[in-house]
C-alpha cells in the first residue's frame, strides 16, 4: 500500500519547486549533485520533528532516488541539527536596515557555521540592488548624470516601477542640465511601462516642463490607451496641462496640479523625508529647517508690499508664457515686477522652475494685495507648496488651516502633509503615528504609494505585529513581487 503523504508546509513547497527550477535551468548537461544540500533536506526535518515516520520514509526515498550517493546518517536526529541553517531572517533584517556590512558579516560568520550552507540567491540580489540604490543617491546628490546612467546600466531594476522616484530624480537632473529630449524620453519609458496609474499622471505632470504641446497630447494619448478606466482623470490632466481649459476671471492663472511627493523609496524605509515635487517639475532634495519664527516675512516681502496691483504692462507677455508651460520665459520677462498681479503670475512660473523661496516672497505679497478672493486664495496655495516643498511641514498645516482651500487644493495639500507627517513619524520611531498618518492618507487618496506602504509594513513589525506587517508585504508581494517585498515577508514571518 502507498504510504500516505503528510501535506509539506506551503514555504517549504515554494522553496522545493524553487530548487528544483534552479537545478533545471542553472547546471549544465550531465550535472548531478551528490548530496541534498541544507534546503533539499528541509521537509525531511519538518517530518522528523513531526514524528511522522509515513511521511519520513517516503521522504527519503525520494531523496535517495534524487541524490543516488547520498548515504543518510544511522541517526536521523543528526539530520535536525545539522540541517536547521542559520537564522536568514536575521540577515533579511540588517538589509533591511541598510547594515550591508553586518549583513556581510553575518552571512560569514553563518557559513562558518553551517559549511553546507551559502546565502540564497534572492538575498544576494537584494544586497546588490541595496547597495546600487545607495550610489545612484549618491550621484543623484552630486547632480552627476553620467555617473547615474552608469548604475543604472549596470543594476537596470532601479529603474523599475516600483522604484519610479529614480526615473524622476534622474529626469529632473536632465532637464536641468539642458537634456530636455533625454528627460522626455525617461518620462515616456515611465508613461509607456509602469501599470501604477498615480505613477503615471504625475509623469504626466513633470513632463509638461520639457514636452512641447505636440509631445504632450502623444504622451497624453499613450496614457488614455493604457488607463481606459480614468479617461476622466486623464480629460483632466490634459485640460490643465494643455491649457485648454477655460480661464476663470481676468487675473487668475489656471491652477497648477500637484505630483505626489517623491520619497526614495528604499530597502530599509530610514532615508531623508521626502521631498514634494513642483507642480510639472520635481523639486530638488533636501531639507531646508523651518524657521522658528512663524510670523517672519518671506524674503524678499518688504520690496514687494509696496507694488501697485496692476500697472505692469508685461503682463499679457508673462500670462501667456506660463499659460503655455514656458516657465524659464516667463521669468525672464518678469524681472522685478512692477505690479502685484505680474508678481503673482511670477511666483508660478519660478515655482516650477523649483525656486520655492523665491516663490513664497511672490505668493505671500499676492495674497496680501488685495487682488480678489479666488487670487488670494490660490496664492495662499502657492505659499502652502512652497513651504512643502522645503519640507516645512507645520507652516503649510498652519496656512491651511485659514484657508478656505478649494476641495482639491486641500486634499493636494493636507495628502502631501499627511506623508510627510507619516515619514518623519517613522524615523522618529513614533511607529503607531506613522501608521496613522498612512492610514489616513490612504482614506483621503483612496490608495497608498506603495514606497508608503512598505514603510507601514515596517511600522507594524517594529512594533512586533507580525502578522499584519506580513499580510501587507503579501498584498504588495502579490500586485508586484521585488526583492523589497521578499524581505519584508521573510522579516515579518
Amino acid at each position: 500500500m502507498r504510504a500516505a503523504l503528510t501535506p509539506v508546509p506551503r514555504r517549504t513547497r515554494l522553496l522545493r519547486v524553487a530548487l528544483l527550477a534552479a537545478c533545471l535551468v542553472l547546471p549544465g548537461p550531465g550535472w548531478t549533485q551528490a548530496v541534498p544540500g541544507p534546503d533539499d533536506l528541509r521537509a525531511l526535518i519538518y517530518y522528523l520533528g513531526a514524528s511522522d515516520s509515513a511521511s519520513t520514509d517516503a521522504e527519503l526515498r525520494r531523496l535517495r532516488a534524487q541524490f543516488p550517493g547520498w548515504v543518510p546518517p544511522a541517526n536521523l536526529s543528526d539530520l535536525t541539527r545539522a540541517g536547521q541553517g542559520p537564522d536568514t531572517d536575521a540577515i533579511y533584517r540588517r538589509i533591511a536596515a541598510n547594515d550591508l556590512a553586518g549583513a556581510r558579516a553575518a552571512i560569514t560568520a553563518a557559513q562558518g557555521a553551517f559549511p553546507g550552507w551559502s546565502p540564497p540567491q534572492d538575498m544576494l540580489r537584494l544586497m546588490a540592488i541595496t547597495e546600487a540604490q545607495a550610489g545612484f543617491n549618491a550621484a543623484i546628490a552630486q547632480r552627476n548624470v553620467s555617473a547615474a546612467l552608469a548604475v543604472t546600466r549596470a543594476n537596470p531594476d532601479l529603474l523599475r516601477c516600483e522604484r519610479v522616484n529614480n526615473a524622476w530624480q534622474l529626469a529632473e537632473i536632465q532637464a536641468g542640465q539642458g537634456g530636455a529630449a533625454a528627460a522626455l524620453a525617461t518620462y515616456r519609458a515611465v508613461i509607456a511601462a509602469c501599470t501604477g496609474f498615480s505613477e503615471v499622471s504625475a509623469s504626466l505632470e513633470k513632463a509638461r516642463a520639457v514636452a512641447s504641446d505636440a509631445e504632450m497630447t502623444a504622451l497624453l494619448a499613450t496614457a488614455r490607451s493604457r488607463f481606459p478606466g480614468n479617461a476622466t482623470a486623464i480629460d483632466a490632466l490634459e485640460r490643465r496641462l494643455t491649457g485648454r481649459a477655460p480661464v476663470a476671471g481676468a487675473t487668475t492663472t489656471a491652477r497648477p496640479t500637484v505630483a505626489a511627493p517623491t520619497a526614495a523609496p528604499t530597502v530599509a524605509p530610514t532615508a531623508a523625508a521626502p521631498t514634494v515635487a513642483a507642480p510639472r517639475v520635481a523639486a530638488s532634495p533636501g531639507v531646508l529647517a523651518a524657521p522658528t519664527g512663524s510670523g517672519a516675512a518671506p524674503r524678499g516681502l518688504s520690496r514687494l508690499s509696496g507694488l501697485p496691483r496692476s500697472g505692469d504692462g508685461r503682463l499679457g507677455q508673462v500670462r501667456a508664457s506660463a499659460k503655455s508651460g514656458a516657465f524659464a520665459d516667463c521669468v525672464a520677462r518678469s524681472t522685478r515686477p512692477r505690479s502685484l498681479d505680474l508678481a503673482y503670475e511670477r511666483a508660478w512660473c519660478v515655482f516650477n522652475l523649483d525656486r520655492p523661496l523665491e516663490a513664497l516672497a511672490l505668493f505671500a505679497a499676492a495674497a496680501e494685495g488685495g487682488l480678489g478672493a479666488e487670487v488670494t486664495r490660490d496664492a495662499r496655495f502657492g505659499m502652502a507648496l512652497s513651504y512643502l516643498n522645503r519640507n516645512m511641514t507645520e507652516e503649510a498645516a498652519r496656512l491651511a488651516a485659514s484657508t478656505p482651500f478649494t476641495l482639491e487644493q486641500r486634499k493636494d495639500v493636507e495628502g502631501i502633509i499627511l506623508d510627510q507627517r507619516g515619514v518623519r513619524a517613522y524615523q522618529l520611531k513614533e511607529y503607531r503615528r506613522a501608521i496613522a498618518f498612512f492610514d489616513a492618507l490612504e482614506t483621503l487618496k483612496g490608495s497608498l504609494r506603495r514606497d508608503l506602504g512598505i514603510l507601514r509594513a515596517y511600522s507594524y513589525l517594529s512594533l512586533d505585529e507580525r502578522g499584519t506587517a506580513f499580510k501587507l508585504f503579501e498584498a504588495m508581494h502579490k500586485e508586484l513581487a521585488t526583492a523589497e517585498t521578499r524581505a519584508g515577508m521573510a522579516a515579518s514571518r
